[in-house]
């Protein structure tokens, strides 16, 4: 998706504010996002992305449009927002191209979304299970009921 409109890149930290923007504006879709000290809890956790190389943005102009933070060492996709204007451009499909890109041929790679039955969890279930992402265990997350996917690549 390297055109003239998105350009994909590592975040740095001069993309901060930008990216806590971006963040801002879809905070009411994640419920570990509600009060004020978890959004200082995902700055931090936003950093250490930056920091260790896995905090993938895209953006629009000078404005971030989408973000996937990820933990290589467990291989887990952490976050992953796009900008609601921005939506069903492949923004989030390049994003999670990239992170796969950067992990292991042989990881297992999760990550935890909204159940199928929650009305959040629509179009998320859907991008994760169009890479080969399978149904594994429920769980609960910040008091919430998630469902965690893994897709097992190359053995």
């Amino acid at each position: 998706m390297q055109n003239k409109e998105y350009l994909f890149h590592y975040a740095e930290m001069s993309d901060i504010d930008s990216l806590m923007n971006l963040i801002e504006m879809v905070r009411g879709s994640f419920p570990a996002l509600e009060t004020a000290e978890q959004m200082s809890d995902c700055k931090q956790i936003v950093i250490t992305c930056i920091n260790r190389q896995t905090a993938l943005c895209m953006k629009h102009n000078a404005e971030i449009v989408g973000i996937l933070l990820f933990a290589a060492e467990s291989a887990e996709l952490i976050f992953l927002a796009v900008h609601p204007g921005h939506r069903r451009k492949g923004i989030a499909e390049v994003l999670i191209e990239k992170m796969l890109d950067k992990l292991p041929e042989n990881a297992e790679i999760s990550v935890s979304t909204f159940r199928e039955n929650d009305i959040k969890g629509k179009g998320p279930g859907a991008l994760y299970k169009k890479f080969g992402f399978r149904e594994a265990e429920l769980v609960t997350l910040y008091d919430y009921p998630f469902q965690k996917l893994v897709l097992l690549r190359k053995q």
